[in-house]
């Protein structure tokens, strides 16, 4: 019984996480906010890469779903650049 219900949950929860990359909530990121309330916005980047240099940290971020991309550059943690791709 327990297995049976774990499939449908374990979809929907796919698709929940690929739905997060989406034109609207591209729009809801805003210069300046922290790389921790975009992670609660979208959940986790599939890619990021960070470096830091003479006291500064930059970390680009990447959340990508089969038909859209958002990439966001990151200054001391805070969102400096911004993209949104459809595919």
């Amino acid at each position: 019984m327990k297995t049976r219900l774990l499939a449908p949950i374990a979809a929907v929860l796919l698709l929940c996480g690929c739905a997060k990359v989406t034109q609207d909530n591209y729009t809801r990121i805003e210069d300046g906010m922290s790389e921790q309330d975009v992670m609660t916005l979208l959940g986790k980047p599939n890619r990021s890469n960070s470096i830091g240099l003479l006291g500064l940290s930059g970390t680009s971020s990447s959340w990508v779903s089969d038909d859209a991309a958002i990439n966001v550059r990151f200054l001391n943690g805070r969102v400096a650049l911004k993209s949104f791709e459809s595919k």
